[in-house]
């Protein structure tokens, strides 16, 4: 599994909640970005094995920082972060390369039931 994760949303209470269920798995936050364009410079800085993706981001969405990143490393792990009503965008990401989605509010076991499923 997966140990080291670059964690993007441009709220930072939504990064300090995933910080500490990553942490607190045991989980090396590599990284935090705030919006798309960092994001980028982040994973290219950090190579982590995985990115948790919001959607609705200033500068660059979700979608459009997940597509950069695939461009610069094909091989990626992202998963993509979502509220609800977000799911045709969802929809978009998935098939732009994201991996799975995680539903806002985040819950603990459901974050790491898609860990689990995409990085196996």
């Amino acid at each position: 599994m997966a140990q080291r994760v670059l964690i993007v949303d441009d709220a930072l209470f939504m990064r300090n909640l995933l910080r500490d269920i990553f942490t607190s798995a045991g989980w090396e936050v590599v990284g935090e970005a705030a919006d798309g364009i960092e994001a980028l410079q982040k994973y290219k800085d950090a190579h982590p094995d995985l990115v948790t993706m919001d959607i609705v981001m200033p500068e660059r969405s979700g979608i459009e920082a997940l597509q950069d990143i695939l461009a610069f490393d094909p091989q990626a792990v992202v998963i993509m972060c979502s509220a609800l009503g977000q799911e045709s965008m969802v929809l978009e990401a998935i098939q732009h390369g994201a991996r799975d989605f995680i539903a806002k509010p985040f819950q603990q076991e459901q974050v790491f039931e898609v860990v689990a499923r995409v990085c196996g």
